[in-house]
């Protein structure tokens, strides 16, 4: 009967494992199809350019080369695509020249694959570049002799690679997509702190705050990953026609980010001493009574956030962040702990630790630094 038993378990256990992956594969092939086009037509089209304009023979560096640069690694930025074309069109190029020197074979592969590394990694310290520099090369040299004359695949990688710049720079992905997930999945994680940080008071579980804290120290990997998008982001809007209806956006955003990181960096200290405050039993009852709705209003208001984020047009954009505005100045008008009555060195300090974030999100959300300090109450 265990043994049953065991078994059954382990065939749900694998029905629900393939389960799984099947529901992930389908989601992560769906996001890709705009891409998975783009490459299409990026290496059909490059071969279609060296087959049919350029009257060369099986042009397949034309095709792998723009394959390369707009393959699926990491985010397709315009620099990301320049550096995969640039090494594969240097490959091809450089295995062309070593092999009119030294001709073709085994030990000529190794002679051309050494040295294209060689000067790779001279050129350039990106991984990327030098892979594809390479293995370029060495593919000439392992290659049969084209028919079309010693330089006619340099000229087939450089083709693929121009297509596959071009189709970036007048058919991107959406810039938005990588830093909105981040800043959005960030606001995320923020709100859901603040709103397990409310439990806690509320219930007087000290295991509560510890959540609370994980749940705001996992912001940290959304916060590492915006410079970056951020950065691509705005590099993708500034070169492509179609992206730049959202430059304004992505540099408002942008210009934001030191909040955003102050805001979380608060919220990991607001929970980390709030746990302390409630091993100590330093909050009063009425100073719970109180503390624990005011902190589910920050919650909703970082969470309008969020929404504000995710919206694709400005006026939704707009519409969201004078909602959290709003919550989020009503919030921090509350922060004085007399009128919380919160009493105690502890408790009162738990509650001053709160005004520096509210003063960042405040700013995060859109008001300037005067007006964010000017919601908080004058302290006696």
């Amino acid at each position: 009967m265990a043994i049953a038993r065991t078994s059954g378990s382990k065939r749900r256990d694998l029905t629900n494992f393939l389960a799984r992956r099947n529901a992930a594969g389908l989601v992560r092939a769906r996001n890709s199809l705009p891409r998975i086009i783009r490459m299409t037509l990026g290496a059909v089209g490059a071969y279609w350019v060296a087959d049919t304009l350029l009257g060369h023979t099986q042009p397949i560096f034309a095709a792998t080369s723009a394959l390369i640069s707009l393959g699926f690694g990491g985010a397709t930025t315009v620099r990301r695509t320049a550096e995969v074309a640039l090494g594969c069109t240097l490959g091809v190029a450089l295995g062309d020249t070593l092999m009119h020197w030294l001709g073709q074979g085994i030990w000529q592969a190794a002679v051309v694959m050494s040295l294209s590394l060689v000067v790779a990694r001279y050129l350039d310290s990106g991984p990327i570049f030098s892979t594809q520099l390479g293995m370029q090369s060495a593919l000439v040299v392992l290659l049969p002799i084209s028919v079309d004359g010693p330089f006619s695949r340099s000229l087939d990688a450089l083709t693929g690679s121009v297509l596959a710049l071009l189709i970036i720079i007048l058919w991107p992905s959406d810039p938005r997509r990588t830093p909105v997930a981040a800043l959005s999945e960030l606001f995320k994680e923020l709100s859901e702190a603040m709103l397990e940080c409310s439990w806690a008071i509320r219930d007087d579980d000290r295991r509560a705050a510890f959540h609370a804290l994980i749940k705001a120290r996992a912001t940290q990997k959304h916060l590492d990953q915006l410079p970056g998008a951020f950065k691509a982001a705005q590099e993708i809007a500034m070169l492509s026609p179609a992206g730049r209806r959202h430059r304004e956006e992505l540099a408002r955003l942008s210009d934001r980010f030191n909040h955003y990181d102050w805001a979380a960096r608060n919220a990991r200290v607001f929970a980390r001493r709030l746990s302390s405050v409630l091993s100590n039993s330093a909050l009063t009852p009425e100073g719970s009574a109180n503390l624990a709705p005011l902190l589910r209003e920050i919650s909703e208001g970082i969470n309008a956030l969020a929404h504000s984020v995710r919206e694709p047009n400005l006026a939704g954009q707009h519409k969201f962040e004078k909602n959290a505005r709003s919550q989020l100045e009503a919030a921090a008008a509350q922060l004085d702990p007399r009128a919380l009555g919160v009493e105690g060195l502890q408790g009162e300090g738990l509650v001053l630790l709160l005004r520096p974030m509210l003063v960042d999100l405040l700013e995060a959300a859109g008001l300037d630094h005067e007006t964010a300090i000017g919601a908080l109450p004058k302290l006696s």
